[in-house]
């Protein structure tokens, strides 16, 4: 993205930031603050260009802003990329300088660990910036609202009041696909799961009995529901025609290629979560927690995130609009206001 995109997709703040003696080359995107200060992740990939940096890292701050919108939370949206391998790159002086370009937004862009960064990577960061979300890991919270809403996917498509016995393939067993397939084998469902890394589906076939295929074969795997739990941009133009399911819902961000592809999807009956409303359980965690709340109130509210999915498929329906449009109008609706 150039100049004129970013300013057109209303961003308020985009650092490109280098730091020679530690090496650091990284991109912090703060979209909107119109509801309160922006919360996003930090993530650290080796990116092939710093143009493929900016464009991922602008995607995921806008993403953010709905997100928070359409939930009810009082922040705004950004996010934060460090070009490099996290296995090679990382380290103590490079996360520090990453904090220190944070600072100078003066409390602007609150960051939280994400792929490639850990909750000890936010601490050392917090080192350089405050504040920063270091503390309890919002995975299982995200996997949390997933779970919920999937639920109201279910019902809604399918007319099922439970997951006994649903079919459920999860891409991806990270933080949030792996605390996904317990919670959903917890339920009774029958759970597929696929990663790029052998070692991680194997550990939690382990553990809880779910099924593993190679990455490649997942999405046309038959099943019930979808739960892309990995990198975004999976529904494309090639992968659409392969897929064998009722119902996507997952915890990745930016699942569709391009937005066009929620029409696509609705043309082949597959009823489609906005990501930004169903994978929202981690940013209301770590919402309540900068507010001070106990543990319980922060879940109880994620909970609330099958209720957002509810109002969101009920909307696209009465307007005959795909769930897109749906989950982004009712973000603007709350931004304008």
């Amino acid at each position: 993205m150039n100049i004129d995109e970013l300013g057109a997709e209303g961003f308020e703040r985009v650092l490109l930031c280098h730091d020679e003696e530690t090496g650091l080359r990284s991109v912090i995107a703060v979209h909107d603050t119109t509801l309160g200060a922006a919360l996003g992740g930090v993530r650290m990939r080796p990116y092939p260009t710093q143009d493929a940096a900016i464009a991922e890292c602008a995607s995921l701050a806008k993403a953010m802003t709905l997100k928070a919108a359409a939930t009810g939370l009082d922040l705004g949206g950004g996010w934060s990329v460090i070009l490099g391998d996290p296995h090679e790159d990382k380290a103590d002086a490079l996360l520090r300088a990453h904090g220190r370009a944070i600072a100078t937004l003066g409390g602007r862009f609150i960051p939280v660990n994400d792929v490639g960064t850990t909750q000890q990577d936010i601490a050392v960061i917090g080192e350089e910036t405050s504040p920063v979300c270091a503390q309890d890991d919002p995975s299982p919270m995200t996997a949390l609202g997933v779970l919920e809403g999937i639920r109201a996917c279910v019902r809604h498509r399918l007319g099922r009041t439970g997951l006994g016995g649903l079919r459920v393939n999860v891409q991806g067993a990270g933080h949030v696909g792996a605390a996904l397939v317990r919670l959903l084998v917890a339920e009774g469902a029958d759970v597929t799961v696929a990663d790029v890394l052998p070692a991680r589906t194997e550990h939690l076939a382990a553990e809880t009995g779910a099924g593993v295929v190679d990455p490649a074969d997942l999405l046309a795997l038959d099943c019930d529901v979808l739960a892309p739990c990995a990198l975004g941009g999976i529904v494309t133009d090639a992968t659409i025609p392969a897929l064998r399911c009722q119902v996507i819902a997952g915890g990745a961000n930016n699942v569709l290629g391009a937005p066009e592809h929620a029409q696509d999807l609705a043309r082949r009956n597959i009823l489609y979560a906005p990501d930004f409303c169903v994978n929202a359980g981690g940013l209301i965690f770590l919402a309540e927690q900068l507010l001070g709340h106990d543990f319980e109130r922060a879940r109880n509210r994620v909970l609330g995130v099958g209720e957002v999915i509810r109002d969101v498929l009920g909307r696209a329906d009465r307007e005959n609009i795909s769930t897109t449009q749906a989950a982004h109008d009712l973000a603007m609706t709350r931004l304008k206001s």
